[in-house]
């Protein structure tokens, strides 16, 4: 998140075979500076980790896409004045899960070659993180009221990201959920298939793996 090849962390659907999957594509930057929990004045909402997922997408060049998902472990988001103003989750790296493939064996070894160390090596890296650093409202975006910058760290790399979301609040609860983007697996060092190391076309695991972020949390 992408991600068969890559992600983490998505849901909807790849374009053509050879296209890159649809969504607005992310940039990753250098990290930037965030505000730690205990500075951040306002309430704080704990991220439901049941009714919260992230969805993926991947797939190679030439060849079948897959989609699934990935559970988040735990998290926190800031409100103040009625508006999101921070926040932290942890992703699960180790409940890395397929949804398209319907034998059990097939979808097993793929949900292992992308926990391996292949793709993500849970072992290492048993966790991904994103910490919001700014929240903004995006009134030109058509599918989004906010933009949200914050650093991603996977893998043990820590790149920051500009995400479009959709953020809402009711009956003591925030919602933040993002249409469909893309990120580019390789400035995380997923490099397993990868254009840039020379393989056959035919092996190429797309570097775009598209994401949906899906947060819900309550106010404690």
């Amino acid at each position: 998140m992408l991600l068969y090849g890559a992600a983490l962390l998505l849901s909807a659907v790849f374009v053509s075979c050879g296209q890159t999957p649809e969504g607005e594509k992310v940039e990753a930057q250098e990290k930037v500076e965030t505000t730690t929990s205990e500075n951040t004045s306002g309430q704080a909402y704990s991220v439901d980790t049941e009714a919260s997922k992230i969805t993926w997408t991947g797939g190679k060049l030439v060849g079948n896409s897959h989609t699934g998902y990935i559970q988040l472990k735990e998290g926190q988001l800031n409100v103040e004045g009625g508006n999101l103003t921070g926040g932290k989750f942890v992703i699960d790296m180790n409940t890395i899960t397929d949804t398209d493939i319907e034998n059990p064996e097939k979808r097993q070894d793929l949900e292992g070659h992308l926990k391996s160390d292949d793709f993500f090596n849970v072992g290492a890296h048993p966790t991904a993180t994103f910490e919001i650093a700014q929240v903004e409202p995006a009134p030109d975006k058509p599918d989004a009221t906010h933009t949200i910058t914050g650093n991603l760290m996977m893998k043990g790399i820590t790149k920051s990201v500009t995400i479009p979301a959709n953020i809402s609040m009711e009956d003591g609860m925030i919602k933040a959920i993002t249409p469909q983007f893309v990120i580019d697996r390789t400035q995380w060092e997923v490099m397993y298939g990868a254009s840039a190391l020379g393989v056959v076309k035919d092996n190429i695991i797309k570097d775009e793996v598209a994401l949906v972020i899906d947060l819900t949390a309550k106010a404690r």
